[in-house]
């Protein structure tokens, strides 16, 4: 047991090293040695554990890929609004990509060059979700007078991986007070008149734990 334990925590240090590897290096440039290091362990550990950088970046992806999972899996409150769902999950999406190098990493390596095959698409992921919640919103009649759901999920998915792509450079773009200025714009275009004036563009408090 105590083997397992040392082995499961050698391989996370690898994957957070491989991470962070990434968002600094890039896919290409990061090399096996400099993963090895940072995650303090020899390049036989790492090879024990991974055949191939392709395997860590995959590794990073995967739990990336939980880390969305996490911000878009919750069931939506009994009686609560999809744009409030939207908004929230903006914010706990943005929240993530600022704290947590993995899912950072894992986004970024959804987009690399050359393009792996077995990449998971993280931001195909988001804008699935994004539609699926803007189509209930639709449904629902929450949508201001002649905005669909299709040209609302253009606007709110490419200003999000905009936020996103632009974040990896200068964080202020994946901070609350800018998805604030985003929605303050937005929402008037977007929510009927009666919805408009239950929406939280800073979010709920539970998602905006932390955030600053």
């Amino acid at each position: 047991m105590v083997k397992q334990e040392r082995a499961a925590r050698t391989r996370q240090a690898l994957v957070q090293a491989a991470a962070e590897v990434f968002a600094q290096d890039g896919f290409v440039v990061a090399s096996l040695t400099s993963i090895s290091r940072r995650a303090g362990v020899s390049n036989g550990a790492l090879h024990f554990h991974f055949e191939s950088k392709q395997a860590l970046a995959r590794a990073v992806e995967d739990e990336a890929a939980a880390g969305l999972r996490a911000v878009v899996g919750s069931d939506r409150p009994a009686g609560g609004d999809p744009l409030q769902q939207l908004i929230d999950a903006t914010h706990a999406l943005m929240g993530r990509l600022d704290q947590d190098v993995v899912v950072r990493a894992g986004f970024e390596l959804c987009s690399g060059t050359p393009r792996r095959e077995d990449t998971v698409d993280l931001r195909g992921q988001w804008q699935s979700w994004v539609e699926e919640v803007l189509k209930d919103a639709e449904r629902e009649g929450v949508l201001a007078e002649g905005v669909s759901a299709a040209d609302a999920s253009v606007a709110v998915v490419a200003a999000t991986v905009g936020f996103e792509q632009l974040g990896a450079d200068d964080r202020t773009w994946m901070a609350a007070a800018t998805l604030v200025q985003f929605w303050d714009l937005l929402l008037p275009r977007l929510a009927s008149a009666a919805t408009l004036s239950r929406l939280v563009s800073s979010g709920t408090p539970v998602t905006m734990t932390g955030r600053t």
